[in-house]
């Protein structure tokens, strides 16, 4: 294939909710380029695009997928990504390395949820965005009511390009004032005719309006526009580029791309008007400024995405930042240091691939067999500081505790999630040794059934998936004293250890009692995650503390590790060492590290104690029509409502939720919104649960023991 400089370049990233037609419109965009002979569809699993198997069998895009079309001397890199929200890892790579976002939307429904999450994406990467309104030859199309609930939604800057005419073939274009008639699934050029007489008005009226906002965003369009009241189609373009990477507007087009109806002109217009790799936005660094792409600069890849095909290898999915690669370079990992030969270098479509000699920047492509390189990581020249922005994965918003099926099967369950992991990072492998589990977190059901899909086609290894259990955590709420001595006696010499001790919540600063001098404080950190502080207030030498207050440590994070309550660890408490006594011959380490365990456990029982729960912050976003359903739901989960914002149609409702309260909270939620809303949840603090929660954690605790 031939190469292309970066000006004959175009990169755009097809997002929108599931089921709007991104991977219909991309097949119709290689149909009508002439990439493809025969038109394919989802229902019969002949996408370029939906490949793999899992794909095919849920007839839907799973994975983002890497293609090209050639349009009238331009390269076109069209990367179609999922639409069904718990992929949206993919999405937000795709859009990083995109230069315009086209958003496809159902002409049959509103704005949906994977809209809002690749709107959030666009808008966090500042990527000019343009709209396709699809299915517009289906009986309950209506263009008028979207793009009112658009506007509602993304503003004032949606402005109207076409709209459908009198046929099903047939779109009126007020950017070129003309009536289109397509060719339904036929790779013929549209035929091009004067908007008839019933359309005129309403033509006349977008096309004033589009020319006003194009005039708004550039000064010298605007006195031009003021003295003459027109603007040229060229003007018209390049004014519409500037104000697309100004992000002020964004273009809406229709069509009905299972019949190729809109989209030989949505390419065009990629073609004419989106930005190219030296006029898009310049990707940011992780040290110093932006850096704006340059053909004669030093080569820099950034990674997007890696994937193990079958009989190929690792790809690594990747976009030239700067400068050109060629087969046969060396390039220097930024992350890991080592250095990396570059193989050949591929050109995708689907899960066809062709070769190419060199690639220049702005162009995206792939590599196999990197040897030491991952999602994330910057390829670079050596020396060169460069190193682009890591992708912001999305949080976790459902998770499981996971384990293989047969026993023995851990090292093979290990492997294949360090791979699932690597190959997607918005799955999440944690492992909670105090919990003697492995929680897998992903988006979303879907996402962690594929997941389990994916773990059993690549290594082999079947896995269940069971609630997770919660991280709680014990503690005390008021001061308590207590001693305890520990005496044995053997043939030989003894065991001796005295221990008098005060404990109380780790909330202050120590206050002290006309009974205690503090001689030394000392902090540890459990590995946990909380805190303890201890206080040496021995006086007289009573005990040897600098012989034996590391053993009186080691005794009390023993006995933290399993709290009197329900066995869960303890955090965030003071222990204080004020009173004892020891033996000449018979104290030794062990005897105060026994004595310091035991003594824990009972002053920790007399000091009113009381089970933490992890509280996270959320934020639900969801159609205002369901805020009542859904804030109801909230409060039988215990939640705290923060506060609420409206966002167009939608409303974020702000809450502080115990995690317990959580599990499979996703996939409720968009059950009582019709798969609309969707919510983010981050850890915030501990918090002592009511008495009566309290009372069936403990009797829950007490039968897992028993069993």
């Amino acid at each position: 294939m031939k190469v292309y400089s970066p000006e004959h370049i175009r990169n755009v990233v097809l997002v929108g909710h599931q089921g709007s037609g991104k991977t219909s419109l991309a097949e119709s965009m290689l149909y009508v380029s002439k990439k493809i002979r025969r038109l394919g569809t989802v229902t019969e699993g002949s996408t370029v695009s939906d490949y793999q198997p899992s794909e095919k069998e849920r007839q839907m895009s799973i994975f983002s997928s890497l293609l090209h079309a050639e349009w009238k001397e331009h390269k076109i890199n069209i990367i179609d990504t999922p639409g069904y929200p718990d992929f949206v890892g993919e999405v937000v790579a795709a859009v990083r390395v995109a230069d315009t976002s086209v958003f496809v939307m159902n002409a049959q429904e509103g704005v949906e949820v994977g809209t809002e999450l690749a709107w959030s994406a666009a808008t966090k990467n500042e990527k000019p965005a343009m709209f396709v309104i699809n299915q517009i030859d289906r009986p309950q199309a209506d263009v008028d009511a979207l793009i009112t609930q658009m506007r509602d939604r993304f503003g004032a800057g949606i402005t109207v390009i076409q709209f459908p005419g009198g046929a099903p073939n047939e779109l009126i274009d007020v950017l070129i004032m003309k009536k289109i008639t397509f060719n339904a699934n036929s790779q013929g050029p549209p035929a091009f005719g004067e908007i008839p007489d019933e359309f005129v008005d309403r033509a006349e009226e977008l096309h004033n309006a589009l020319v006003e906002d194009i005039a708004v965003s550039d000064e010298e369009l605007m006195e031009k526009y003021l003295e003459t009241e027109r603007l040229t189609e060229d003007e018209m373009r390049a004014g519409l580029r500037e104000a697309m990477l100004q992000r002020s507007l964004y273009p809406v087009f229709c069509t009905a791309a299972t019949e190729n109806v809109g989209t030989a002109r949505v390419m065009s217009f990629i073609d004419n008007v989106a930005p190219s790799p030296l006029e898009a936005q310049a990707l940011p660094m992780a040290e110093g400024e932006a850096m704006e792409a340059n053909v004669d600069g030093n080569p820099v890849v950034f990674v997007y995405r890696t994937m193990a095909e079958h009989h190929v290898g690792d790809y690594s999915f990747f976009r030239v930042c700067n400068g050109a690669i060629e087969s046969g370079m060396d390039l220097e990992n930024a992350q890991s240091g080592t250095s990396e030969r570059l193989g050949q270098l591929y050109v995708l479509c689907g899960r066809d691939r062709e070769t190419v000699s060199s690639m220049n920047v702005g162009d995206i492509g792939a590599l196999v067999k990197l040897r030491d390189t991952h999602t994330n990581n910057t390829l670079r020249r050596k020396g060169d500081p460069a190193v682009v922005t890591p992708i912001p994965f999305p949080e976790p918003r459902y998770r499981e505790a996971i384990q293989a099926k047969t026993e023995g099967e851990e090292d093979k369950l290990a492997q294949g999630l360090h791979q699932i992991t690597a190959e997607d990072p918005s799955l999440v492998v944690t492992h909670e040794p105090h919990l003697s589990q492995i929680t897998l977190g992903g988006q979303g059901a879907m996402h962690l059934k594929v997941a389990q899909y994916r773990l059993k086609s690549k290594v082999n290894v079947e896995v269940e998936y069971t609630r997770p259990r919660v991280a709680y955590r014990e503690t005390v709420t008021i001061e308590a004293r207590d001693s305890y001595r520990h005496k044995k006696q053997t043939g030989g010499a003894g065991q001796f250890a005295d221990i008098s001790v005060l404990i109380e919540p780790l909330d202050g600063e120590f206050q002290k009692r006309p009974d205690i001098n503090v001689r030394n404080v000392a902090q540890a950190q459990t590995a946990w995650g909380s805190t303890i502080e201890f206080i040496d207030a021995i006086v007289g030498g009573v005990i040897d503390m600098r012989r034996f207050f590391g053993a009186i440590q080691k005794g009390v994070l023993e006995g933290m590790q399993r709290g009197p309550v329900a066995g869960y660890p303890v955090g965030d408490v003071r222990f204080v060492i004020f009173d004892g006594g020891m033996h000449s011959v018979d104290s030794n380490e062990n005897a105060f590290r026994t004595a310091a365990r035991m003594v824990f456990r009972e002053s920790f029982r007399k000091a009113k104690p009381v089970i933490l729960e992890p509280i996270h912050d959320v934020e639900v976003t969801v159609p205002d029509t369901y805020t009542g359903d859904v804030m109801g739901d909230l409060n039988g989960r215990r939640a705290t409502i923060k506060g609420m914002e409206a966002e167009g149609t939608m409303q974020k409702i702000l809450v502080q939720v115990p995690e317990a309260e959580l599990y499979q909270y996703s996939t409720r939620v968009r059950s009582m919104t019709q798969g609309r809303g969707i919510h983010n949840a981050r850890f915030s603090h501990y918090q002592a649960m009511p008495r009566n929660v309290q009372e069936k954690v403990v009797a829950a605790a007490a039968k897992e023991a028993q069993d």
